[in-house]
């Protein structure tokens, strides 16, 4: 066995990456109180190269979660406060003429950058909100025909309100099933909420997250390093398998008017690659793919209205199927 390598397998940079990951989640503790699900599906997408959808009432620290995140990583974030009259050219940039040399030129637009704070995603109309399609899922951006990378690594993390909020657009199909996750933030427990009201007295300032003792931990190295590692993570057919019969079950489920795309499953699977290597192993087993099914599936399937009027949600059609699923032993 190579010096270098741990008990689980990885090699000494991947342990190094894993730690100062975690260290990253404890960090984010310092400005964020109770949302460690919320601060684990976060990493989780940055070792995933995917995007993150945070969906709670107002006054739930979606913002701060993220803005703490930034601060405690040694990358760039922009943020961009989404209005119904936002227009896409404010997210991606435009060419402007420029008088003294008589041509056009590029000004880049807040999406070139780190981390993406995209703030109430659904309060501006769905035009500008596709915006980001592109951005997200190829990482460019096409302004007069001409494509322009982003910079790596690159993350939207966007909040939106609940859709039945006034001033609220739905997201399309299309935009939602571009985004790795989706966690939804509850409100507080009664001591949570008692320590955030402690800190405010102690002259907690969120606006000053510096003040706050939050600082870099973490930084482009280690992400490489810890992609790496979880690309190195050893999946089983029997995993594989588990993992496409509970996303062809939401196909099949009554209660639904669309199920899981194949897109989905592949997201569920590298999700579960990546908690797998979090939680120090170098292979998946069942509960990877129960711990990330809901915050991975819960927005790629569409309720009948029947069984919404009913009371039936998302999250308890795939907690359905995730009961009946036969588990590979």
């Amino acid at each position: 066995m190579d010096p270098t390598t741990d008990n689980a397998g990885q090699t000494g940079d991947a342990g190094s990456a894993r730690a100062s990951l975690e260290t990253l989640r404890a960090e984010i503790a310092k400005a964020v109180v109770g949302q460690d699900p919320a601060v684990t599906g976060l990493v989780v997408a940055l070792l995933c190269r995917g995007h993150v959808l945070l969906e709670g009432v107002p006054g739930v620290a979606k913002t701060l979660l993220v803005r703490a995140l930034a601060a405690a990583l040694d990358v760039e974030t922009k943020r961009v406060q989404f209005t119904p009259d936002l227009m896409p050219s404010d997210v991606t940039g435009s060419l402007v003429y420029d008088t003294r040399t008589a041509e056009f030129s590029f000004q880049p637009g807040p999406v070139f950058t780190n981390l993406l704070l995209a703030d109430e995603i659904n309060r501006t109309p769905p035009k500008t909100q596709s915006s980001l399609l592109e951005a997200m899922e190829e990482r460019q951006v096409t302004v007069d025909g001409t494509p322009r990378p982003l910079p790596e690594p690159f993350l939207v993390a966007a909040t939106q309100n609940p859709v039945e909020y006034e001033g609220t657009y739905p997201l399309p199909e299309a935009q939602l099933d571009r985004f790795l996750l989706k966690l939804t933030i509850p409100l507080p427990s009664r001591q949570d909420e008692i320590d955030v009201l402690t800190r405010h007295a102690e002259g907690f300032n969120p606006r000053d997250l510096h003040a706050a003792g939050v600082r870099p931990v973490a930084g482009p190295a280690d992400l490489e390093a810890a992609r790496a590692a979880v690309a190195k993570t050893a999946v089983s057919p029997e995993i594989t398998a588990y993992v496409v019969d509970i996303c062809r079950a939401t196909r099949e489920s009554p209660s639904l008017t669309l199920g899981v795309s194949p897109r989905g499953a592949t997201a569920l699977l590298a999700t579960s690659r990546a908690w797998a290597w979090l939680t120090g192993r170098d292979y998946v087993i069942p509960d990877d793919v129960k711990a990330l099914a809901l915050p991975t599936l819960r927005h790629r399937v569409q309720l009948r209205p029947e069984a919404e009027m009913e009371g039936v949600t998302a999250d308890s059609v795939i907690n359905a199927i995730l009961a009946h699923a036969p588990v590979p032993r």
